[in-house]
């Protein structure tokens, strides 16, 4: 199971959102306009509630959320970044050794023994196959640049240059870890998408989790995050789950 914590996020970040907002419309300057707000979280609670139904986001843009996020899989990386919006600082694997690599198994699969054996052996193959070609391209590198095997900085120079092409035969299974921050805009459309039931397992249990911590922080802003079935129809026609009703239900009283 995928593993996040929510290592940092914009202090105040209510207060900061309507703040922003009210900005715009407040003849006050911003000094005295914040000390009112912040001296009155029933304002603050009653103005966030207001952009909350009218839908006004641009002001959320201003409070961003880092998570540290570990044991995901490479697939859902490629996933992950489809979400541009955001910053990502991933686990090098041109400078991390992979040689023993840990790697996802998906719940179907880990619920099938013969499936499972199969999948198991596969990794297995893959670390193998890891290994033996970081060893054959480290030692021709030697060779063609004469290098003296006994240089170990020299010869760890060219382990992390082998590493470059034997990280080809690497599977989507394998786990990874990163650093990533996003606004709280790019949060909801995050939510919006991974909460889905129809979203991927792996991306989907990740999102559900990031949600849970952000809303211990900012209960207001993300009160109705989730899929798109939480606020409205589904948008997925023919393709819905066909459980808006549960699905509703469930992000309403959503707690973990």
């Amino acid at each position: 199971m995928a593993k996040v914590r929510l290592l940092s996020y914009t202090p105040d970040p209510q207060l900061i959102v309507a703040a922003a907002a009210r900005m715009c419309y407040a003849p006050e300057k911003a000094d005295v306009l914040i000390d009112k707000l912040a001296a009155d979280p029933e304002q603050t609670e009653k103005y966030i509630k207001m952009l909350m139904e009218l839908g006004h986001d641009s002001v959320v843009e201003h409070v961003n959320f880092t998570f540290v996020i570990e044991d995901v899989s490479r697939s859902l990386l490629a996933q992950l970044t489809r979400h541009r919006i955001a910053s990502y600082s991933v686990r090098s694997q041109r400078y991390v050794s992979e040689s023993a690599f840990g790697y996802i198994t998906p719940p179907a699969i880990a619920a099938d023994p013969e499936a499972k054996k199969v999948f198991d052996e596969a990794m297995e193959n893959a670390r193998a196959s890891y290994q033996k070609l970081s060893e054959i391209l480290t030692e021709g590198y030697i060779r063609e640049q004469g290098i003296d095997p006994s240089d170990k900085k020299a010869v760890s120079a060219l382990r992390k240059q082998a590493a470059e092409d034997a990280r080809f035969v690497l599977p989507n299974a394998c786990a990874t870890q990163l650093v990533m921050t996003m606004n709280v805009r790019s949060l909801y459309n995050f939510f919006e998408h991974r909460c889905c039931s129809r979203a991927q397992w792996e991306i989907r249990e990740l999102a559900n989790q990031m949600l849970a911590l952000v809303k211990e922080v900012a209960p207001l802003l993300f009160a109705h995050c989730g899929p798109p079935c939480v606020q409205g129809p589904c948008p997925e026609g023919k393709m819905s789950c066909g459980r808006a009703a549960e699905m509703k239900e469930r992000y309403a009283n959503k707690k973990d």
